[in-house]
């Protein structure tokens, strides 16, 4: 073992996520430890920015199986570079605007909404009478991306 490796509380502290989550990463294969004679967990430095990297990619929408394949897909499962994130993030893009446009339009109709005060059914942008839009699917089919589920 080497000086500059972690131990999970270590990690722990140095990430800001908790043992729990790093033990469940490791499970998935997102984070690698080593163990010792004594059985303890050991981690690289290097996986504080697999674990930055994971942290960044779920505040995004990524899910860890989306992680689990782009961490897998990098070579000899090494942590990812600058060009390995860009690389990596090219995929989420159009999602990720889909997101974006998603939360500009709910913020929006919400605003229109909501923030008037009144919450009038003759004025209010999410009024669905006689459940007209019952067609189109379930859920706030107003507030929805098109298409979704």
């Amino acid at each position: 073992m080497t000086d500059t490796s972690l131990t999970i509380g270590e990690l722990a502290r140095r990430s800001g996520v908790a043992p729990s989550a790093l033990r469940y990463y490791e499970r998935l294969g997102l984070i690698r430890a080593v163990r010792t004679g004594g059985n303890q967990r050991r981690y690289q430095r290097a996986e504080l920015r697999r674990v930055a990297f994971i942290r960044i990619s779920q505040q995004v929408g990524v899910s860890l199986e989306e992680l689990r394949e782009a961490l897998a897909s990098l070579p000899e499962s090494r942590t990812p570079t600058k060009a390995d994130w860009a690389a990596l993030s090219a995929r989420w893009r159009g999602r990720l605007n889909d997101q974006i446009a998603f939360l500009e339009r709910l913020r929006d109709d919400l605003t229109g909404c909501i923030g008037c005060g009144c919450l009038s059914l003759q004025r209010c942008r999410l009024y669905n009478p006689d459940d007209e839009l019952s067609a189109d699917g379930a859920g706030p089919r107003l507030l929805l991306p098109p298409g979704a589920s």
